[in-house]
């Protein structure tokens, strides 16, 4: 979300300076009782901190700018309340998935507590009063739609962009960086990437299973997982199927230009999801040449492009199939595999932060028609 952020003021203050003056709001983050820790022994305090500041202190600082702004846009949609504060009359939502509302709309699959529904509700009911919302993907307004969230003529679908970071080009200096946390690139072995978060919804048990279905068959394969440290559950899944320690590396978040390095290196790029809004490591990976197998939902069918690898959902067999004919295209048919990297970077060019600012700007148009 701040990258979206970051990217959309870039371009509005680069390009249509004449028509808008774009500021970005990023209110300070009060600490009431967590102090500056964050460790496991803090985490109810620093949760208390998240609750206030969200919910109190963040419409506070909206509420005392409101004057300021001709129009606000809210780029992240759990933060849809504060759409009451601006005036929702004149607020633009993007909407990257439906996670936030799912102990609403799916509270068979996404049951919470009492209170969490009710702060739910809050954000939705923010949402729903916005003049217009922008989702990330036909998928996601078709899924906005389905559950009667918020009305056609309000939705339109505006994608995310591709960072200029991301290409084919090597970038000597974020190479050696990532050399130097991985090692060096190894002509016998086969990396293996997935990028994002370990929350449920990304199925890492599957790509743990599938990592180690691979190295049954080449015991040179190597899974690198970029988004931070394993849960407890995932690490004893890892454990339990005996994967032995250079068989999956993993990295913090690290800057674009490292992550278009980590890219480059790969072979393939997973994204074993079963459910997602948008999927831009699908199209960063693609910009840089590497080949994506993806699972087979709207999303990602609607990013994924003609060159990528579709497998159903959670199924290992079928992954760790599909994953082995690729790295033996690559090996065997060298101008194929070449042809399926070019397909794929020419795919992702199409997804470009500049186009994605052009659209918000006809969308403000519309939500603040006499600026």
């Amino acid at each position: 979300m701040d990258l979206v952020a970051t990217m959309l003021v870039g371009e509005l203050n680069t390009r249509h300076q004449g028509s808008f003056v774009a500021s970005l709001l990023r209110p300070r983050f009060v600490r009431r009782f967590s102090g500056a820790g964050v460790g496991g022994e803090k985490k109810p305090l620093f949760n208390a901190d998240r609750l206030l500041n969200r919910f109190i202190d963040y419409p506070r600082f909206v509420r005392a700018r409101r004057s300021e702004f001709d129009l606000f846009h809210i780029v992240d949609h759990s933060y849809s309340h504060l759409a009451t504060a601006a005036g929702p009359e004149r607020c633009l939502v993007t909407c990257h998935d439906l996670d936030t509302f799912r102990c609403i709309v799916e509270p068979q699959r996404g049951a919470r507590s009492i209170p969490y529904t009710a702060m739910v509700r809050r954000i939705l009911r923010g949402f729903r009063s916005a003049e217009a919302i922008a989702c990330v993907s036909g998928a996601t307004r078709d899924q906005v739609l389905r559950y009667c969230i918020a009305p056609a003529e309000r939705l339109t679908v505006n994608p995310n962009g591709v960072a200029d970071v991301f290409t084919t080009r090597p970038d000597p200096y974020a190479e050696a960086e990532v050399r130097r946390l991985l090692g060096p690139p190894d002509r016998e072995k086969v990396e293996i990437t997935h990028v994002g978060s370990t929350i449920p919804r990304k199925r890492i048990d599957v790509l743990i299973r599938v990592a180690a279905a691979l190295r049954r068959v080449m015991p040179s394969v190597r899974i690198i997982r970029v988004g931070g440290a394993f849960r407890p559950s995932q690490r004893k899944l890892i454990n339990d199927l005996a994967l032995p320690g250079d068989a999956v590396g993993v990295l913090p978040f690290v800057s674009p230009e490292m992550l278009a390095a980590v890219y480059r290196r790969a072979v393939i790029t997973l994204l074993p999801s079963e459910s997602e809004g948008f999927g831009l490591p699908v199209l960063e990976s693609l910009a840089c040449g590497t080949p994506v197998v993806l699972s087979d939902i709207p999303a990602l069918q609607e990013i994924g492009g003609p060159s990528a690898t579709f497998c159903p959902v959670a199924d290992v067999e079928r992954w760790t199939e599909a994953i082995l004919g690729l790295i033996e295209e690559r090996r065997t048919k060298p101008q194929t595999w070449a042809e399926r990297a070019a397909v794929g970077a020419q795919w992702a060019s199409r997804f470009t932060w500049k186009d994605y600012a052009d659209r918000a700007v006809q969308l403000y148009k519309v939500v603040a028609p006499s600026h």
